[in-house]
């Protein structure tokens, strides 16, 4: 098992500044909508609310959520949130979600981060009045006071185009205030909410791929997950065999279309069994090192970061190889075989440009597919 710190991943450059935007394709309706406290906590409660995934985790302390409340109760303006209204009819936060959870715990009494019993500061920052007191020690006026406080939400809706490709994806890029900028996993992870959503975390916790990932705590920003929707999206079809296939995708915007596409459970329960045996198949075939390449300075070692093309490559061959049941093979036979494709120059390139043109992608996969089973791919 490699040393539990973050995994070192090796993308190639025109991955690392995949980009696109298709701003001016969207039809896009918003409108704004002033609504109390009382009604988002009951919406939250119903589950019509919904926060992210990548948002559970309540960030401020005590005394900066005491001063939110403590401002609520002064009358004081509150900023507006962003809502974005989902196909399934509910609501998602998209900013907000700090001030709005501070208030609905301080009404239910308790403080989400520690879960201790919500009482305001003591602080001199507190109006001496209510300072110090819980929810259910404020007079009835001041309870109606916080529960009836209007704060002005933006809500949007897109109207076209209505598949993946949607501008969700890119609202939440440009204006969410989380403090840091979000990769694109922990986007998709916001809002393409459902079953495949959950079968990646469910998947990222397999041992075998934790070994192979290179690291036993799952990364926080949320790059193991992304491989794995990779492996399914790359391994589809669409980009290994139909005629329709584009000359060249931007990953980003493909595992976003990929993603939305699959967010089905009838769809999951193959993806689940797909990933299984060829994660097993690998770990078993190849071991630990199986999505690392040959080091170009040192002959005969691999370097220690992970690949993501290599990974491309060895997962899709060996999800072909399972699926048509190729043969038996003897213990350290295929990372031969692996190691010996890897030395020649004309696939290293495959690994490292032009990665997401379609016809190398085809051609590093199938390349090392008959390098491993000495077959065509069918």
């Amino acid at each position: 098992m490699a040393e539990d710190i973050t995994t070192i991943v090796d993308a190639p450059s025109d991955e690392q500044d995949d980009f696109y935007s298709d701003d001016d394709l969207f039809k896009i309706s918003s409108w704004g909508a002033d609504l109390s406290f009382r009604e988002l906590i009951s919406r939250y409660d119903e589950d019509e609310l919904v926060k992210p995934e990548l948002q559970r985790n309540y960030v401020w302390d005590k005394t900066e959520a005491s001063r939110f409340v403590d401002s609520v109760l002064l009358g004081l303006p509150v900023p507006s949130i962003f809502l974005a209204k989902t196909k399934d009819e509910k609501l998602l936060i998209i900013d907000g979600y700090q001030r709005f959870m501070t208030v609905r715990d301080y009404v239910k009494g308790i403080f989400s981060k520690d879960k201790s019993v919500f009482k305001l500061s003591k602080s001199d920052k507190i109006h001496e009045r209510w300072r110090g007191k819980a929810f259910l020690e404020l007079s009835d006026d001041e309870q109606r006071k916080i529960r009836n406080t209007t704060i002005h939400a933006i809500i949007f809706m897109q109207q076209h185009p209505v598949n993946g490709d949607t501008s969700l994806y890119q609202v939440f890029e440009r204006i969410n205030s989380s403090g840091r900028t979000l990769l694109p996993q922990e986007i998709r992870n916001c809002i393409y909410q459902g079953p495949i959503n959950s079968l990646l975390f469910e998947l990222n916790a397999n041992k075998n791929w934790r070994t192979l990932w290179g690291a036993e705590v799952p990364d926080e920003r949320m790059r193991d997950l992304e491989h794995i929707l990779r492996f399914f999206a790359l391994s589809d079809e669409k980009i290994l065999s139909s005629d329709k296939a584009p000359s060249r995708i931007s990953l980003k915007k493909y595992l976003n279309q990929y993603m939305d596409s699959v967010n089905k459970t009838d769809l999951v329960v193959d993806l689940r069994a797909r990933f299984d045996v060829t994660i097993k198949f690998v770990y078993e075939q190849f071991g630990n090192s199986a999505f690392h390449n040959l080091s170009p300075t040192e002959e005969g070692k691999l370097v220690p970061s992970f690949s993501p093309t290599l990974f491309d490559s060895v997962m899709i061959s060996a999800d072909a190889a399972t699926r048509r049941d190729i043969g038996q093979f003897k213990p350290g036979e295929l990372e031969a075989r692996r190691l010996s494709v890897l030395k020649a120059p004309d696939y290293q390139k495959l690994l490292s440009q032009e990665t997401m043109r379609v016809p190398n992608i085809r051609s590093r996969v199938s390349q090392m597919f008959i390098a491993l089973f000495g077959v065509e791919m069918q």
